[in-house]
């Protein structure tokens, strides 16, 4: 049975997705310009609510053949500031990521998304996502301070790329650095479900259990007796921490 549900999921859900995007990309600047009216906020801002809530639409629309569900994740429950760090199995993460209790998420990400999806590249930069490739170590630290200054949160897939064999990845330092520097917390999540969605290499989708699990905030101060190597300590502990619930997610029922 679950072959006839893969075709037809494919050939609804594809389309589907298209009529959402150009849907959104017709009404955005009416939309927009409701959202600066309403909220007196600044264009990232907005931006970043409106990129919510077009997560929260396709996950809507994917409920016929997805499941959804979040752990340690509740509205109030993220103090912000913080790092949010999360590991990567496929394109959808990003998208998942409207499973989070707030919409004010900046992410931080590699030059790729800006050059290759011309689509998103004007949101992205709207939306005042960085591309820390371009900027480099001190624009990142400058303006996520001004992000943190404003209670904002800031994500990054530390291993930089989608892993390939649902296995965790070498971690990337910079969000521990800036952890470090900062003094800002590290909010680890684990996403699971999303590489039997659709992992990279595969171009089909199948039905899947996607679940986004909040893991204990790491604080940089607990590494402060490392000295110049704290934030590598503190990476190492938090690729720890997401290998072990993901190992631990393994062991339990399988996902559909």
């Amino acid at each position: 049975m679950l072959f006839p549900v893969i075709v037809l999921m494919n050939l609804v859900m594809y389309p589907v997705i298209v009529f959402m995007t150009v849907l959104g990309i017709v009404l955005f600047p009416l939309c927009f310009t409701g959202g600066k009216l309403a909220t007196r906020w600044d264009n990232g801002r907005v931006m970043r609510f409106f990129v919510w809530v077009y997560g929260r639409a396709w996950m809507i629309v994917m409920t016929p053949f997805v499941r959804f569900k979040r752990e340690g994740l509740k509205k109030g429950g993220v103090g912000l500031p913080c790092i949010i760090v999360v590991n990567h199995f496929s394109f959808f993460d990003t998208y998942c990521m409207a499973l989070l209790p707030v919409n004010d998420v900046t992410f931080a990400v590699r030059s790729w998304p800006f050059k290759i999806l011309f689509w998103y590249r004007p949101f992205m930069r709207l939306a005042g996502y960085l591309d820390v490739e371009a900027i480099g170590w001190e624009g990142t630290l400058k303006e996520c301070n001004k992000l943190f200054s404003g209670k904002g949160a800031v994500l990054f897939f530390p291993e930089g790329h989608r892993s390939g064999d649902g296995q965790v990845k070498r971690f990337y330092t910079g969000p521990f650095k800036l952890a470090v520097e900062t003094g800002v917390p590290v909010l680890p999540l684990c996403i699971t479900g999303t590489d039997t969605l659709l992992p990279p290499g595969r171009w089909w989708m199948k039905p899947a259990t996607v679940c986004l699990s909040a893991l204990d905030p790491v604080f940089p101060g607990d590494f402060a007796s490392d000295g110049n190597t704290a934030h590598i300590s503190m990476r190492k502990h938090v690729r720890g921490m997401i290998k072990k619930h993901l190992d631990r997610t393994k062991e339990g029922p399988a996902q559909q």
